[in-house]
């Protein structure tokens, strides 16, 4: 087991197959949940800063479908400007401020996985601090192989500008 690195208050981990990822939300549970489970507030932070979600589908059910595609809208990215990314997601479990558990895949637009690409499955946990929200994301891959690829894509990167981006969200919520 390794020892947690810490970014910006981004606290990663890789535990096998495994990357766990944690950050402390200056907002209270039921806020943050609320975030994940409510379409319109998701497509309203989702992605890293520079990129623009749209959510094509969203049941936030056991078995419902999260098809989601973001766009880079940020000039300064350079090559990534106009860029798009589609990915689909199954939601396997919902605990109501608790836990959500779904599959994350990369998609075309329409919703077809794409093949000989990564897919994880995500348990995301809320742990109730009061005022404050821990997140722990708990990223699983096929293999090491598959995680490192995914590292390798910056995928830490990404997490860590995507926190960023709820933390503004949840701020302009108060």
């Amino acid at each position: 087991m390794s020892e947690f690195n810490e970014t910006n208050g981004l606290k990663t981990k890789v535990e096998g197959r495994d990357l766990i990822i944690e950050r402390i939300l200056h907002a209270p549970r039921n806020q943050v949940f609320q975030a994940f489970s409510e379409s319109e507030q998701l497509a309203g932070w989702w992605g890293p800063k520079g990129w623009k979600t749209e959510n094509r589908e969203f049941t936030f059910e056991p078995n419902g479908v999260w098809h989601y595609g973001m766009r880079c809208n940020d000039k300064s990215q350079g090559e990534f400007y106009g860029m798009e990314s589609w990915g689909k997601a199954v939601f396997r479990e919902i605990v109501p401020l608790e836990k959500i558990v779904y599959v994350d895949s990369f998609s075309d637009e329409e919703g077809n996985e794409v093949e000989n690409m990564p897919e994880m499955l995500i348990t995301l946990t809320f742990i109730d601090q009061g005022n404050h929200t821990k997140l722990i994301m708990r990223n699983q891959f096929a293999s090491v192989e598959t995680l490192q690829q995914v590292m390798d894509m910056g995928v830490v990167e990404g997490a860590a500008s995507q926190m960023e981006c709820l933390d503004d969200h949840l701020e302009e919520k108060k």
